[in-house]
């Protein structure tokens, strides 16, 4: 994992607006925030709170129009594109309430690929694809293509790609949406044991506050692109 500064995530005054005909719709409006390292951090709101605006921009896959955000003291917002590639690729793992697994691939290509553009060779990749299925329960089925496996499978193959290169921040946008409520809970202990055994920082995007509560460290609410309450479980 790559990252040694006291403070994983700082947000100063971070502004994400977006023009939308006359209108200006503020996304993020003045944001300050903190996230040290190894810490579980829920965000919660509702549709549109900006709490899924706010984890893009962590990830690299936006930059904000205003404030600063770093990460490991690296300034996101200065960074080139090829830079941020590197972040996305190096710092943070990705999940998503879709999974946005490749259809046509079995379960070890689907990880294996994550780790094609970091220049592991083919065996190497393989072999850190079977460990990392393995270590999220999945070693029996390396060879199952998305369709032959459950959601809750399914999202377990994109945790351990996530994890492919090995990232010190795991972002997680909604990764239990489209699960049932006892596959939630498996998935969410799962991203707990890779917080508290790998010491990973991770931030989670819910709108479910109660599913949040027990497994997050601390919880920060977003409403109108504004933190409104935060709260330490």
């Amino acid at each position: 994992m790559t990252g040694s500064s006291d403070i994983a995530v700082e947000a100063l005054d971070l502004a994400k607006h977006y023009t939308m005909g006359q209108s200006i719709v503020r996304a993020l409006d003045g944001v300050s925030l903190r996230v040290a390292p190894r810490e579980f951090v829920g965000l919660l709101g509702t549709s549109g709170s900006g709490k899924s605006t706010l984890l893009n921009l962590i990830g690299g896959l936006d930059r904000p129009t205003g404030g600063v955000l770093t990460v490991f003291g690296q300034d996101l917002a200065r960074m080139t594109r090829e830079e941020l590639s590197l972040h996305r690729r190096r710092n943070v793992g990705m999940i998503f309430q879709a999974f946005n697994l490749i259809p046509t691939m079995t379960a070890l290509e689907n990880v294996a690929l994550a780790m094609m553009f970091a220049g592991v060779t083919r065996r190497e990749r393989n072999t850190r694809a079977r460990d990392l299925l393995a270590q999220v329960g999945l070693g029996e089925r390396l060879a199952h293509r998305p369709k032959e496996l459950s959601g809750g499978e399914q999202q377990r193959v994109s945790i351990a790609r996530a994890l492919a290169n090995n990232p010190s921040i795991l972002l997680a946008d909604e990764p239990t949406g489209n699960l049932d409520s006892r596959t939630a809970r498996d998935i969410l202990g799962l991203l707990r044991a890779l917080n508290t055994g790998d010491g990973r920082t991770v931030i989670l995007v819910t709108h479910d506050a109660a599913l949040a509560a027990a497994c997050v460290d601390r919880s920060v609410t977003l409403l109108d692109g504004r933190i409104v309450t935060e709260a330490t479980a």
